[in-house]
């Protein structure tokens, strides 16, 4: 059975995207900052016949906590498919770059950029030693790897500097691992904007009953997983995700996002 290990599982994007995973089969190692809230998770995704969930609280820019995660995954196997999904926005709400706090700043690397990577570095051995996807599933070879980026990272939107120049810096470092581990599949994908806690804690007050929920875009950019995509970054639109939701569409990698063509988390 294959193994995954998604970071920032306990609500939003990555509590979908294990949930699809489980549904799928998979065995998980999931973390997430608070503890309560990732053990309800472990426990709900455990629910799945068959499925091994093992949960590890923590914080992605903790290098023992990373080997932790790792270990864990060891213990289930090995590991296929590395998510990493968990991210802080720098502060909140967000604000422009003339206020940004600093130590937001470096928080924001430390958590969206730093740990993403060190996680990645303790992780390379059994990924370059898996066979990515279930069994069955399309494109079978070496692990594979899910970045979570953002539009925020191509399109300058005003108070979203700080926060996406950790999802730019993601993106270029998600390029540079496909190019130096052509053995792996490595996917940089943008989601488009949802009803998260990130979201109402970015910009208070703004109305988010017209955005996608995350459980709408989780199996979408699961494609990438199942059909096994070639590395490059994606954007939920064209893996098949409209505007007004979810919907058909042709996938492709993306060398260069347009404005509005994906959308904030």
């Amino acid at each position: 059975m294959s193994v995954a290990m998604v970071t920032g599982a306990s609500r939003g994007l990555g509590r979908a995207l294990a949930g699809e995973l489980a549904a799928r089969g998979w065995d998980l190692v999931v973390t997430a900052r608070g503890a309560r809230a990732l053990a309800e998770t472990a426990s709900e995704l455990a629910r799945a016949p068959g499925v091994r969930v093992t949960a590890v609280a923590g914080d992605v820019s903790s290098a023992e906590h990373r080997r932790a995660l790792v270990a864990a995954a060891r213990a289930l196997g090995g590991l296929d498919l590395l998510v990493n999904n968990a991210g802080v926005l720098g502060t909140e709400p967000l604000v422009a770059l003339a206020a940004q706090p600093l130590d937001g700043l470096r928080e924001a690397f430390e958590v969206n950029v730093v740990g993403p990577l060190g996680l990645v570095q303790e992780a390379l051995p059994l990924l370059r030693a898996a066979g990515a996807g279930a069994q069955g599933e399309a494109g079978a070879r070496a692990g594979a790897v899910l970045n979570i980026s953002s539009d925020a990272a191509v399109v300058a939107y005003g108070t979203w500097g700080a926060y996406g120049a950790t999802k730019a810096a993601g993106d270029l470092l998600s390029a540079v691992l496909a190019v130096e581990e052509p053995a792996l599949r490595v996917w940089w994908a943008d989601p488009g904007s949802m009803r998260t806690r990130m979201m109402a804690a970015a910009e208070p007050g703004e109305d988010l009953a017209g955005l996608r929920a995350p459980e709408e875009v989780a199996p979408v950019l699961l494609r990438l997983v199942t059909e096994g995509m070639p590395s490059g970054r994606y954007t939920a639109q064209e893996l098949g995700v409209t505007a007004a939701g979810a919907g058909e569409g042709e996938p492709g990698a993306e060398p260069a996002a347009e404005p509005g063509a994906g959308g904030r988390r």
